[in-house]
């Protein structure tokens, strides 16, 4: 007895079917290779259905296609391969492949004064394309960074400024009595308002990278601002935080223009669009900005 054809209803024709630009999967749990580890990560893989007469396609070759990510170091060449491989397997269906890699990348950040380090966690997202032949890579991240408001610290000074008018007017003035008086709450009597703040960062890279540069457009970044948060720290890292946080008085507008300026130094990127976010402590909603260089749909 002959065994039987198992049927694929997949490649039945229908009679009202039509082109489609992106048919797969979202959220497929997968390992990858970065920066040396390997990281817990989900994908999203499709491709077009440019056949209009087939019904669907085989979303398992796709699935499998996914192996290679996990033994080799995720990079831009092994990304084109898999995105190729995804063509190969839906030949005569499809003409363009999509991936989007979503993990969390781990660095291990000093402090910045004290021998102490700690993890921290970027949120990232990957995505590559295979587009009517053309190949890109796009990078989304998003770094978290301290802001202090230029108002409010020129508000602050002024109250300061006046408190000291109020308690030492018409008198003689003695080092160590405004040595004291400046280290009181009597003589600070305002501080500045600052807010957790985050980058969100779309950068497109040059084709002929080999490496993914997502350590260096990281640091690149957290230089420019100059406030990136801590993890571990002793009351010394604590004061050169808080000093970090006076020498760079931001807002959203500061920090969008910083990191525009930044990310144009930086090597293989060819645009990006950022989004600055200071959740605000002194409002309820949060202060925006964006910025654009070199940046349109591909």
């Amino acid at each position: 007895m002959n065994a039987l054809t198992l049927p694929d209803i997949a490649a039945q024709a229908l009679r009202q079917a039509h082109p489609l630009e992106w048919v797969g999967m979202c959220g497929i749990a997968l390992p990858v290779l970065l920066d040396g580890k390997k990281l817990p990560a989900t994908a999203d893989a499709g491709v077009s259905l440019d056949n209009g007469e087939a019904r669907g396609i085989h979303m398992s070759r796709l699935y499998l296609g996914l192996e290679t990510l996990e033994q080799e170091t995720l990079s831009p060449g092994l990304l084109r391969r898999v995105l190729h491989s995804f063509l190969i397997s839906h030949e005569g269906l499809s003409n363009n492949a999509y991936l989007t890699i979503h993990t969390d990348l781990l660095l291990k950040r000093p402090a910045l004064v004290s021998p102490l380090s700690g993890w921290k966690s970027y949120p990232v997202s990957i995505e590559a394309r295979l587009k009517n032949q053309m190949f890109h890579v796009e990078l989304k991240m998003a770094l978290p960074y301290s802001s202090t408001c230029p108002c409010s610290a020129a508000l602050s000074r002024q109250l300061i400024q006046q408190q000291f008018v109020d308690d030492f007017a018409n008198r003689t003035l003695h080092h160590d009595e405004v040595l004291a008086w400046l280290g009181s709450p009597e003589g600070i009597v305002a501080t500045p308002h600052s807010q957790r703040s985050t980058a969100q960062l779309s950068l497109r890279l040059h084709e002929s990278l080999d490496e993914l540069p997502l350590v260096a457009i990281i640091n690149d970044a957290e230089a420019a601002l100059g406030t990136a948060v801590q993890t571990a720290v002793k009351r010394a890292d604590e004061q050169a935080f808080a000093l970090a946080n006076g020498q760079n008085l931001m807002f959203c507008e500061d920090a969008a223009r910083r990191l525009n300026l930044a990310l144009k130094r930086s090597p293989g990127v060819s645009g990006f669009q950022i989004r600055v976010i200071h959740a605000e402590s002194l409002h309820a909603h949060d202060a925006v900005a964006e910025s654009r260089w070199n940046w349109e749909a591909a």
